[in-house]
């Protein structure tokens, strides 16, 4: 069969077929009268595996190995192709998110979208610094791809460029709520913790509704991050947790701050004080040092609950927690 031929019947085109002779790959092997190179049937199914060896992605030196080496391992190649196909898609992966994130910033022309490319490169970087300056810069004026700084500050685990990307998305113009949300019920502990710090820095009815929403999480540090941050903007729902972590001794002066600013009247500083005298008796009555931060969390409450509770604790067994109740109810008449 002459190369025209097989080339209409093997899809190959002529100018391939030589090239694959020049390589060694496949060699016609007769000739005809006028010296035109002539294929025989095995030499068209080699062409045949050719193709098929190429359609995995092995390269030309890869096929001319496997078709000619008698100590070539098909499975060590295969192996190999995978590997090589997953990084490839990786990469692939990783542009076309990069792309699609350049694409939602909507820049309006190419120095705009420099930016936003050298935004992202900076939020990528192995040094937290870079890292820290890319966030900052996101304030400049530049369209800003809010999916990316979301996914920055929910994988931060530098304090400062942490605390540079929680600015930049509290200043974010772009919807970044949904996105954190999602964070809160990550598998992964601290990416739930950056999450609800993220939120707490958020102003607005929907970061707050977040925070309402995060008491309820099966995460006790999200719960508590949640109550401090619902505490400082004077949201009730919180005191129940707030009245927890001092009795447990966990970023109890946070929270008996917290529980000052909610005592703003009668009714609630009266609920806080019964909480916290309530939990103090049904959970850690034998401990000294939860009797103390009873009696410290209660100087922020005003009211006849509160008074009381540390006139009792003035006369505690403790000599260091009848000595605080008792000097904070001499600061209280005064």
């Amino acid at each position: 069969m002459l190369i025209g031929d097989v080339a209409r019947r093997s899809g190959v085109s002529a100018r391939m077929l030589r090239h694959y002779e020049s390589l060694g790959l496949v060699r016609p092997t007769g000739r005809t009268e006028g010296g035109y190179r002539e294929y025989s049937g095995e030499d068209i199914r080699r062409i045949f595996h050719i193709e098929s060896l190429r359609s995995l992605g092995l390269s030309l030196r890869e096929v001319g190995r496997a078709l000619d080496d008698p100590g070539f391992t098909p499975s060590e190649l295969v192996d190999g192709l995978i590997r090589q196909t997953r990084e490839r898609i990786a990469r692939e992966t990783e542009l076309l998110t990069r792309l699609g994130r350049i694409g939602a910033a909507e820049p309006a022309d190419w120095e705009s979208a420099l930016q936003v490319v050298a935004l992202l490169q900076g939020l990528g970087s192995e040094s937290a610094g870079k890292r820290q300056r890319a966030a900052l810069s996101s304030a400049e004026g530049a369209p800003v791809p809010v999916e990316a700084l979301v996914e920055a500050a929910l994988n931060e685990s530098d304090p400062h460029a942490a605390g540079a990307l929680r600015w930049a998305l509290a200043r974010s113009d772009g919807s970044v709520s949904a996105l954190l949300a999602q964070g809160l019920g990550s598998p992964v502990a601290e990416v739930r913790k950056r999450a609800v710090q993220s939120i707490a820095e958020m102003a607005g009815e929907e970061a707050t509704g977040l925070l309402r929403d995060a008491l309820a999480n099966s995460d006790a540090v999200v719960r508590r991050y949640a109550a401090l941050a619902l505490g400082a903007r004077g949201e009730a729902e919180a005191i129940p947790t707030l009245i927890d972590m001092v009795v447990e001794g966990t970023n109890d002066v946070d929270a008996a701050d917290a529980l000052s600013v909610l005592a703003n009247g009668p009714a609630l500083a009266d609920q806080i004080a019964a909480g916290l005298v309530g939990g103090l008796v049904h959970g850690t009555v034998e401990s000294a040092a939860a009797r103390r931060r009873l009696a410290q969390a209660l100087a922020g409450i005003p009211g006849p609950t509160a008074s009381s509770a540390l006139a009792d604790l003035s006369h505690d067994e403790d000599r260091a927690v009848a000595l605080t109740a008792a000097y904070i109810l001499t600061e209280r008449s005064a």
